[in-house]
């Protein structure tokens, strides 16, 4: 009984202990492209980030957000010249997880409960 006890004791221990490591701050910055699959559907697009201004290009549309960092994994993004009333609506993003050439996020629009997830990786 005993043996079992701390063998319960031991597994419990080494999952408690399991963190995701998240390295957020290389990905505050440069070139990257996405995907991000709704449905059956997979959007890709292309942006480029710096510390304050994100561009983005998808479907052959430019699109310019200004980027505010709340910490160092979740930003918020606001269209700079919106067009309609659903790009006056900041857009939350959060960073799940980190490898070194890519990160998984989930993003909403500020208030919102329903996310989408998606991937981003750095262009060599």
């Amino acid at each position: 009984m005993k043996v079992k006890i701390l063998y319960l004791l031991l597994i419990t221990t080494f999952f408690s202990c399991y963190t995701i490591e998240r390295d957020c701050k290389t990905f505050k910055t440069g070139q990257f492209y996405s995907e991000v699959k709704i449905g059956d559907i997979t959007y890709k697009s292309n942006f480029t980030r710096n510390d304050s201004l994100q561009i983005e290009t998808y479907d052959g549309k430019i699109d310019s957000t200004q980027v505010r960092w709340v910490n160092d994994c979740e930003v918020i993004y606001k269209t700079i010249n919106p067009k309609n009333m659903a790009e006056r609506k900041d857009v939350h993003l959060k960073i799940l997880t980190t490898t070194d050439s890519s990160y998984t996020f989930e993003y909403s629009y500020v208030g919102e409960i329903n996310k989408q997830k998606g991937t981003a990786y750095l262009k060599p």
